[in-house]
């Protein structure tokens, strides 16, 4: 790949979604991946109930199977209301796991580029776990890539197109406003989007495209956890297939 896709030369580098993990993985001693809506805060969420979450990127039949051969619960979509008492890729639900559970979360995003990383150390950050994030990372290494996974754009069943999401944006820019080191202009730019956002970040995301159609289905308390600062120190490590929180 072209060196000047690589962001070569700085320290904190940030690019959109699996592209951008093909782009820096080479040159990354640190991978995190941003989906804040809401793949990032589910695990955040999870982790918090002492689980382990395996993300699930295959096709969507296999997903029981792997399941059961991990002895994990299945999160299934997200319901199309919060009338629901089972788990899924909604963060509100995950609030009542079971202590220690084993979770296998299918996303289209967060999931999918957690599983593109290969031997890379990988964290899923969110706003909830920001600075505990962004400490985590410095400690393993200089050359950090933030990967904001954005949304898609679905044009028909077999075409879909990225779509830079303001939430990940902002989630990224605020992990990194806590890192130290030379930002790429991609990465400065992120940081400059969270700083102009970070003293309204309910209503930001409340009112962004993806905030929006998840309060229209009933989902506004997924946007209101999502949406809350550095409320724990989680730090989810991808281990053995698995986010493990390394902070314990």
């Amino acid at each position: 790949m072209d060196t000047h896709l690589k962001q070569a030369g700085y320290d904190i580098r940030c690019e959109w979604g699996l592209n951008g993990i093909k782009a820096l993985l080479d040159d990354s001693d640190v991978v995190i991946i941003v989906d804040v809506l809401s793949f990032s805060t589910s695990v955040n969420i999870a982790l918090s109930r002492d689980a382990i979450v395996y993300p699930f990127a295959e096709r969507p039949e296999l997903a029981q199977l792997f399941a059961q051969e991990k002895d994990a619960i299945l999160a299934t979509k997200r319901p199309q209301t919060q009338d629901s008492d089972s788990f899924t890729l909604s963060p509100s639900s995950l609030q009542h796991l079971p202590i220690g559970a084993r979770v296998v979360l299918p996303s289209p995003n967060g999931s999918t580029l957690s599983t593109a990383t290969g031997d890379v150390m990988t964290i899923a950050g969110c706003l909830r776990n920001a600075l505990a994030v962004a400490e985590f990372a410095q400690t393993q290494g200089a050359r950090i890539s933030i990967i904001p996974a954005g949304e898609r754009f679905f044009y028909s069943a077999t075409d879909s197109a990225l779509r830079p999401s303001l939430e990940d944006w902002v989630g990224a820019g605020a992990i990194i406003s806590y890192l130290q080191g030379r930002l790429s202009p991609e990465a400065q730019t992120a940081k400059l989007i969270y700083e102009a956002h970070r003293h309204n970040l309910l209503n930001i995301l409340n009112t962004c495209v993806s905030g929006v159609e998840l309060i229209h289905k009933d989902h506004a308390n997924d946007v209101l956890l999502a949406s809350q600062l550095n409320v724990n120190n989680i730090v989810p490590l991808l281990s053995d297939a698995a986010y493990q929180n390394a902070s314990t």
